[in-house]
């Protein structure tokens, strides 16, 4: 092994090792065991929730391969729709000058396609990088021919059950790109907005309670005005009771609108009453629901101001009675131009009463970056009440449980209130719906054109255009567990993997994904006996990775962290590039780097790809948001740096050495005995970790008995034995052969985890630890054995470990050198410290440094000493000669003078009242652990110094 460990080199050659050698594929033995990682967008990279997510599925998966299991990790990524078809726009119009409309569709997917093959690849080589053990031959895209196949079958069947249909409904449109939009798709933003006031007249001679002759309505949005249907107020509000049931004016239009009875009118919010448009608001197409209004849509689909409006009944169908003219000043205005026009003519005809400043959330399209607006178009919808039942049975009987459980409640909300879903976009790069029209609008839904008019006996003349929508990527990758697994062919895969075990995703697709998943897969799959089939049992839920102010991370704020620099590092100047490059904003880009430079002076190092996978796994508390914590990461790569030593000191202690490999008789120290028992628990906590998806607990199990038992005590308790010229040949065989196999089975504890270091040094070690094969990958996971544990070894090394350990707090304390050898008197203790002192006298000496061990009988009288108590035992340290007692009480003195005066300013600080309360909350923090620490340390000086004026 080489003398320092570089984690660059050895991780990619050995995930090449790997790959070549289809170490990932599923063995074809055991029971079967399947994840199916969320699909990554094909245009991303990267991120850190990318990284903590396949962090967990690849430990999983390395467990059971580990365990025996038939293992699939099942890969692939999603077309991205928007996405996609924006980023290959972009390239186009960049390089062409052209849009997607100069090519026309087909040319257009043609091109797309190109992008696919030559960039569409960025995501799939990270991670590899990132050591993700997926199954690569079997690699799928929501695009490909199998899965497109699946798509078209799904939605032909739920076409033909009734369970999709066509109708004109409110969506999320984005006026730019000319789509609806999922929710998920929506970025609702906060906002300083403006409340208008208007004044709408009585119809018909009537008036209020307070006899006026007017009602006045609040609004954020007065262009919708133009499409008003009615005017609700609350049926309990005394002010407006009477009123129900008339009519007002639309101011500008001249429409007569009525007066409805609605809860939806908060009687304590503006006026209480609210305006209903019920064809631009999602809140006022309910109330229009409920009160039969119709609907008049006044926007063009760029958002603009209509020449006339479209006016239709509540269900959808066209409504030729109602009157749809606009004023003729909007035609063609864009919308908020048309807002300034409409309140300057309200303002001139003296019904505008007042606005006010109003805080506000509106929503933006996270792809356009423009406003959406609620539209009524033509869309396809599945209906998701009938299809979410057999889900929310799923998950009510336990079929399907979440982990952490409290996120049941947040899907059983949204699935028990579930509305009809929009799977159609506007888009030309996605699965093309299903669809054809003949010159009369009626549908036909098949696969093709002549499946068609087979289906459904057209003449062969019949014209039929198929439907220019695409669907939404959700409903395909909806199909993921099954689809994947060559549904709807009955394949062999799907039978040996359906269900899967595990789907490991975020809160915040718990609804567009894996719901749609559930719905989808208990539809289309069914067990032997008929029953609905899940698509998997478990949901693990992770958290958010935030910065280190638990801020969520984004580019706009400059605190996003690419998990590939922490893996191999970037300078300073590639960072700030990476970081401000693009923005538009000087001022900003200027605060960005200058907040990146005082974070990172020099970059960030490198640590390779196991530290930072040790650190996601340390962090992952179920469910939990994750505030980033660079110095955790860098402690872990201390502790690869631990781990590497330790091997090399195995190694340099038991290669070409007799370390029972061959068989032997080997005698073992109470030291051998003791880590071999302490293996036993961790073992078996770290697969009780693991199975309950704790996987901060299994971190945190294996780095304390690497770095403090088998590190800290076992290799230095191992030398006494190995460099003792008069122990036996046993025993020595007896220590190497523990010292390896503990190290071998370390290993494989580490390697779901920590998979490239793991690979390397078991490697090198595995011939003396009498292990076989090829990659530890292979090798099986420990099992705990109950008959090796050794409760008398552990109790043993405990006392052994509280002396020695007590010896060196009064070196500390004292300041006394370590190469010092000391004296140590043992008293009042009992007959089996007595005889632990004698079987370890080797070992005291060795490890504390001791000149003389002295056991005092009762009665005799202990000189003057430092004392340390291990259980009634007194381990006394003469300190004659040792120590200078004055000049140690003036050292300390002046310690505790400088902690005095610290405590005393920040104390003063947070006594200040006007720091309080306008210093940031991060600034007042990080005082109170300022004082907290000072605080701390006085108490310790303060009893050192107690203790040596003791003396």
């Amino acid at each position: 092994m080489d003398t320092t460990y570089q984690p660059n080199e050895i991780e990619k050659s050995w995930y090449q090792t790997w790959e070549e050698n289809n170490y990932f594929a599923p063995s074809g033995e055991g029971d079967s065991y399947c994840i199916m990682i969320p699909p990554p967008n094909v245009t991303g990279s990267l991120h850190m929730g990318h990284a903590f997510q396949h962090t967990i599925m690849d430990a999983l998966t390395r467990y059971k391969r580990m365990q025996g299991k038939n293992t699939l990790w099942q890969v692939g990524t999603d077309h991205a729709g928007i996405a996609t078809q924006m980023v290959v726009e972009r390239k186009l119009a960049a390089e062409e000058q052209k849009s997607r409309h100069d090519l026309g569709r087909d040319k257009f997917i043609e091109k797309i396609w190109e992008w696919k093959e030559h960039s569409g690849g960025t995501i799939t080589g990270q991670m590899r990088r990132l050591g993700n053990s997926v199954d690569w031959p079997t690699e799928r895209f929501t695009m490909d021919d199998g899965f497109y196949n699946a798509v078209q079958e799904v939605f032909i069947r739920l076409y033909d059950e009734g369970l999709i249909y066509r109708g004109k409904r409110l969506v999320n449109w984005d006026p730019k790109l000319h789509t609806a939009i999922s929710d998920l798709e929506v970025e609702n933003k906060e906002v300083k907005g403006k409340m208008w006031y208007l004044r709408y007249p009585l119809a018909d001679g009537a008036t209020t309670a307070e006899g006026d002759n007017f009602i006045v309505v609040g609004t954020t949005r007065p262009e919708t005005m133009l499409g008003d249907t009615g005017v609700a107020v609350n049926p309990e509000d005394d002010r407006y009771k009477d009123l129900i049931g008339k009519f007002v004016e639309l101011p500008l239009v001249g429409r007569r609108i009525p007066i409805v009875a609605d809860e939806h009118a908060d009687m304590e919010k503006g006026s209480g009453c609210v305006k209903i448009t019920p064809a631009h608001d999602f809140n006022d197409n309910e109330v229009g629901k409920r009160c039969g209004l119709p609907m008049i849509n006044v926007f063009t689909l760029d958002a603009h101001i209509r020449d006339e409006a479209e006016g239709f009944n509540t269900d959808g169908t066209p409504n030729s009675e109602i009157d749809t003219t606009l004023p003729e000043q909007y035609h063609g205005m864009e919308r908020f131009a048309a807002r300034k026009a409409i309140v300057a003519d309200f303002e001139a005809a003296g019904l505008l009463v007042k606005v006010e400043e109003n805080d506000m959330t509106v929503p933006y399209g996270d792809r356009g970056g423009v406003v959406i607006e609620p539209m009524l178009t033509d869309q396809w919808f599945a209906d998701a009440k009938t299809l979410a039942k057999p889900a929310v049975e799923a998950v009510e009987n336990g079929d399907i449980k979440f982990v952490p459980k409290q996120y049941e409640n947040m899907f059983f909300a949204w699935m028990r209130d579930i509305q009809d879903w929009c799977i159609s976009r506007q888009l030309w790069w996605g699965h093309r719906i299903p669809a054809f029209y003949d010159n009369d609008g009626n549908v036909y839904v098949a696969n093709s054109a002549a499946a068609a008019r087979e289906k459904y006996n057209l003449p062969a003349e019949t014209e039929l255009k198929q439907d220019d929508d695409v669907l939404d990527t959700w409903f395909s990758s909806g199909l993921w567990t099954f689809g994947t697994l060559g549904w709807p062919e009955n394949t062999e895969r799907l039978q040996t993997f359906h269900p899967t075990d595990v789907l490991v995703t975020g809160f915040d697709i718990i609804f567009f994904w894996v719901a749609r998943m559930m719905m989808m897969t208990m539809h289309f799959m069914k067990n032997e006996d008929g029953t609905p089939q899940v698509p998997f049992k478990t949901v693990y839920v992770t958290g958010l990775i935030r910065d280190e102010n638990g801020d969520k991370m984004s580019k706009s704020k400059g605190n996003v962290l690419d998990p590939l620099d922490m893996i191999d590092g970037i300078d300073l100047p590639t960072l700030l590039e990476k970081r401000t490059g693009n923005m538009m904003q000087p001022q900003l880009a200027e605060k960005i780097g200058k907040r990146t430079e005082k974070q990172f002076p020099e970059g960030i190092a490198a640590h390779g790809t196991d530290a930072l996978r040790f650190t996601l796994a340390a962090l992952a508390t179920t469910g939990r948001d994750i505030n980033w914590d660079m110095k955790r990461l860098e402690g872990y790569r201390n502790f690869c740096n631990k781990i590497w030593n330790a091997a090399r000191y195995v190694q340099m202690n038991t290669e070409g050495e007799d370390c029972g490999q061959n068989g032997g008789d080997v005698e073992l120290s109470l030291a051998d005995r003791w880590i071999a028992s302490q293996l036993q628990r961790v073992e078996a906590e770290t697969a009780k970790h693991l199975d309950e998806y704790r996987f901060d607990l299994a971190s945190q199990t294996l780095y304390d008995f690497i770095w403090n038992e088998y590190c800290g005590w076992y290799l230095e308790l191992s030398k006494p034995v190995l460099w003792d010229d008069n122990a036996s040949a046993e025993a020595k065989r007896g220590t190497r052969r523990t010292l390896v196999r503990a190290l071998e089975v370390i290993l494989r504890l580490l390697h779901p985890i920590m998979p490239y270091i793991t690979e390397e040094i078991w490697q090198s070690i595995k011939g003396v630890a009498g292990a076989e094969g090829d990659t530890i990958m292979l090798q099986s996971f420990p099992i705990a054995d109950e008959s090796k544990i050794d409760t008398a070894a552990e109790a043993d090394i405990e006392w052994l470990k509280g002396v020695i350990t007590g010896v060196r707090n009064i070196r500390g304390e004292m300041g006394i050198s370590p190469a010092k050898e000391l004296d140590v008197l043992f008293q009042n203790g009992n007959a089996q410290d007595q005889a632990r002192l004698e079987a370890n006298r080797t070992f005291l000496s060795k490890l504390a440094s001791l000149a003389s061990i002295t056991w005092l009988e009762a009665g005799d009288e202990a000189p003057m000493s430092a004392t340390q108590l291990v259980g009634d035992m007194q381990v006394l340290v003469p300190m004659a000669g040792l120590i200078d007692k004055d000049a140690e009480l003036a050292r300390l003195k002046k310690e505790m003078d400088k902690l005095q005066k610290e405590i005393g300013r920040v104390e003063g600080k947070l006594g200040n009242e006007k720091f309080v309360a306008n210093a940031p909350e991060a600034v007042i923090t990080k005082e109170k652990e300022k004082l907290e620490t000072a605080q701390a340390a006085f108490a310790q000086f303060k009893e050192q110094y107690g203790k040596i004026e003791a003396l």
